[in-house]
């Protein structure tokens, strides 16, 4: 299975996001993204959901995949998105191969003979991204992606700042496909590097237009903390991991059940007009006591105590 949300844009004032989730059942690297991809299309191509006319209706722009290195080092799952049409923010791994971003193809001179003249190639093989992100070690800045909630006495603000290196690259993965002039398609490189490392600790491709602020690029890929907190969210409060059966059947519908009782929650949280509880309790408050009903046992209320 995998997870696949887009937040309304009244709680991102960027805009959603379509983040697949690592899937929970095995996979093979020839198969990690199909699944992602399948809902994506579920979600946005003809005659699915309609997410794409409900964020244009509503003023928003075309969505941002984000996933993890678990889909993002996959060469064919970036290939499917830009194919269609998909701007994405990537986690990849450091060992990813790739060409330096003014690195040009070059056609060797035929020389006499039989064969098939020579086709255009780089001359010098590709280095990782962690090499190239090393190499521009001066291009680093920091960058304060959002507010946290942990203050200290030398960030009394919670600012949740690292520095980044952005810098334009080729990825060299083997099915990539090559404009005719042998070129690979070009995209941006942001590393993170904490200040206090050697090297930077993580590593995302991005397409989105050159233009993009840094900032920018820095929310997106850091954004997957918003899924995580969701999920662990969906399995503490509605319980989406209580599930003890043993059917599919009875597994579909708890999740279903489950969903929906967090998409209800979230809505509610996202109306400004209600009233949120400093936090959720199973006890009854004292004003709901007097309106119980004699023959029936009290309902669980939500209410700060």
């Amino acid at each position: 299975g995998v997870y696949l949300c887009a937040p309304d844009s009244r709680s991102d004032p960027h805009g959603p996001d379509l983040r697949p989730q690592p899937s929970m059942w095995p996979r093979t690297p020839t198969n990690c993204g199909t699944p992602a991809l399948e809902m994506i299309d579920e979600m946005t191509g003809p005659g699915g959901w309609g997410v794409l006319e409900q964020i244009t209706a509503a003023g928003g722009s075309r969505p941002v995949v984000v996933a993890d290195v678990g889909h993002g080092d996959n060469t064919t799952f970036r290939c499917e998105l830009t194919d269609r049409g998909w701007c994405y923010v990537l986690a990849v791994k450091g060992a990813t191969s790739a060409h330096a971003g003014h690195a040009q193809p070059v056609t060797p001179v035929r020389r006499g003979g039989p064969g098939r003249p020579p086709r255009p190639a780089y001359p010098h093989p590709p280095a990782s991204l962690r090499q190239l992100a090393l190499a521009h070690a001066d291009l680093a800045r920091p960058v304060t992606w959002r507010q946290g909630t942990k203050t200290s006495p030398g960030n009394p603000t919670a600012a949740m700042t690292s520095c980044f290196p952005a810098i334009r690259v080729r990825p060299a993965n083997r099915g990539i496909p090559r404009a005719p002039d042998g070129s690979l398609p070009a995209c941006r490189l942001l590393a993170e590097w904490p200040p206090e490392a050697e090297e930077p600790a993580d590593y995302r491709l991005s397409t989105l237009p050159e233009n993009t602020p840094i900032e920018e690029l820095a929310r997106l890929a850091k954004i997957r903390w918003r899924i995580e907190h969701d999920y662990r969210e969906l399995k503490t409060g509605p319980g989406l991991d209580h599930f003890e059966g043993r059917s599919w059947t009875g597994w579909h519908r708890h999740i279903t059940r489950a969903v929906l009782a967090q998409a209800f929650i979230t809505m509610i949280r996202t109306d400004p007009k209600a009233h949120a509880p400093g936090r959720l309790s199973t006890r009854s408050c004292t004003n709901c006591r007097s309106s119980w009903p004699s023959s029936s046992a009290p309902a669980p209320c939500a209410a700060s105590h």
